[in-house]
């Protein structure tokens, strides 16, 4: 192992090394930066003193007084002159340009800074820049062994070593660790999920929500649970201290035209019709907090337009306004929607996107997490009994009947949680002393069952596709959605595309005519299009 040279930074001492002046006393006086030299424990090679040029004479004198007690000390002057000592911009700027100078030799050299002397300013911008590895150093303190400064039986006094590496502390590593463990559940809202691949989404997003204050794009099918973690994510912030502001939950799909810029935005007296006095916005509204727009897809493209530069610049104008509004926000976005296809169909605007998806998350539905049914039920049951006031269980019997429903693959659960939530509160409601029991359970079964049935049985007979699987890509009750003639042509083509190994393949499969009509031809954006129409991508077909 090669040879690491020990090199100390000090302040000089302007009072405590000066003890003793410059007669015999000062070797029965405790001085900082003398008595630094004397340890055994921590011999070093070269220690370098910061002062200001007019306290010359004593850093001599601090000198001599090293060499003499230890020889195989070099001590070297770093002049550095502060105008005060005590503001905190002018001692950091130039304690940060003394961390970059080329004399330091990081990778061969132990550094230690020794927090003994200088002023408390000092002392902290030391520490900060021990702390941000720009001086990567462990830190000293030095004190004299009987607790006062003069006349000490041992002038030499005690050391000691702080690293700040924090991977070496057990102990506190182990508090960080249950610390970010307490905060994955709090944004699982206490639920022990099972599902790898979510356990694993959501330990990311919470790096992402700790770490960043950047926009964050939630994405999944309609009562994935998009709306429940954006407010998670604003009250773990909250709880941090990273916002100090409010949750605006805004539904992007209730606002169209011009009252989705007033509603956003915000407007002035007499801006149009109606507007009778000043109204905020949701975006001021949420000034130092967060703004969740959930169904952005939704948000007509003026107002998207608004939004970006609210994003990027802090700034809108509310309508009528004369002046720019300022707001600080952090933006959720949350959609069911797919934006690449809105941003190719010009429904949705490609610089907004690239803005709000650079961390962008896609929650899974619930019958892709099924693992995750059991401990979701004990969440549902538990928000009941705080609606309610009343505690509500199953017994065995019904636990098992009920979990066999929800756990069978034929069970889409298209409606996801929401679903979920819905059996569970009318299960609940009907319950009497307390207790679903199997009767109940039975019954909410039968209802699902029977909508199921009738909602993909209200066209009549289904073409080739088959209604398990427009069931499973549209969701339940599809017919009553779509007109009769689009569900045909669409079971044609998910039948051709299921038989398919790429969009591509299919494409000239569905296009072969128009194709040999055609000089040139984009037939796979023709079916991304087509299937763009009722929210469907090729690779849900083919994964349904």
């Amino acid at each position: 192992m090669p040879f690491l040279k020990t090199t100390g930074i000090s302040v000089l001492g302007t009072q405590k090394d000066a003890h003793g002046g410059a007669g015999p006393a000062r070797w029965d006086t405790w001085r900082p930066n003398v008595g630094l030299v004397q340890q055994e424990r921590l011999p070093v090679d070269e220690l370098h003193l910061i002062f200001n040029s007019e306290f010359t004479p004593l850093a001599e004198r601090i000198k001599r007084d090293v060499i003499s007690v230890s020889p195989e000390t070099e001590v070297v002057f770093d002049i550095i002159e502060l105008k005060d000592p005590w503001d905190f911009e002018e001692v950091y700027a130039k304690f940060y340009d003394y961390a970059k100078r080329p004399c330091f030799h990081k990778e061969k050299t132990d550094y230690y800074i020794h927090m003994s002397t200088g002023s408390h300013v000092e002392q902290i911008c030391l520490f900060l820049l021990a702390e941000s590895r720009h001086l990567p150093a462990k830190l000293i303190q030095t004190t004299p062994k009987e607790g006062h400064v003069r006349h000490s039986n041992d002038p030499k006094g005690t050391i000691n070593i702080i690293d700040l590496d924090l991977s070496r502390y057990d102990k506190l590593a182990k508090r960080f660790e249950l610390e970010r463990q307490d905060d994955l559940s709090f944004l699982k809202q206490g639920i022990e999920t099972k599902n790898a691949a979510f356990n694993k989404l959501i330990e990311t997003i919470e790096r992402v929500a700790v770490r960043s204050s950047d926009p964050i794009l939630l994405t999944g099918p309609t009562g994935a649970g998009k709306s429940q973690l954006a407010s998670q994510i604003f009250k773990l912030k909250k709880i941090n201290g990273q916002v100090k502001g409010r949750f605006v939950d805004v539904n992007c799909a209730t606002l169209g035209g011009d009252l989705a810029k007033a509603a956003l935005f915000g407007y002035r007296k007499g801006a149009f019709t109606g507007a009778d006095a000043n109204h905020d916005g949701y975006l001021k509204e949420a000034d130092g907090g967060m703004l969740f727009l959930d169904e952005i897809g939704e948000l007509p493209l003026e107002a998207q337009a608004m939004l970006l530069k609210a994003v990027e610049e802090k700034t809108f104008r509310p309508l009528g306004a004369q002046k720019d509004e300022r707001s600080d926000f952090q933006l959720i976005c949350g959609t069911n929607r797919d934006l690449a296809v809105d941003v190719a169909e010009r429904k949705f605007r490609a610089d907004l996107l690239a803005r709000i998806n650079l961390w962008s998350f896609r929650l899974p539905g619930l019958a892709d997490r099924r693992e995750d049914i059991e401990p979701n039920l004990a969440y549902e049951l538990a928000r009941f009994a705080q609606k309610t006031g009343k505690h509500i269980t199953f017994n065995r019997e019904s636990r098992e009947r009920f979990l066999s429903f929800a756990l069978d693959p034929a069970n889409l659960w298209q409606g996801n949680f929401r679903d979920l939530n819905a059996m569970v509160v009318r299960m609940a409601t009907l319950s009497d002393g307390g207790r679903i029991t199997e009767d109940i359970v039975e019954d909410e079964i039968s209802r699902c069952s029977s909508a199921a049935s009738a909602a993909s049985e209200g066209s009549g007979p289904l073409p080739a596709a088959g209604s398990d699987v427009l069931s499973r890509v549209l969701g339940r009750g599809y017919a009553s959605r779509f007109d009769a003639v689009d569900i045909a042509q669409l079971a044609h083509v998910i039948a051709v595309c299921r038989a398919s190994k790429t969009a591509a393949e299919a494409s000239k499969k569905l296009f072969a005519v128009s194709r040999r009509a055609k000089k040139t031809s984009n037939d796979s954006d023709r079916l991304a299009k087509f299937l763009a129409r009722f929210d469907l991508k090729f690779r849900e077909i083919a994964e349904a």
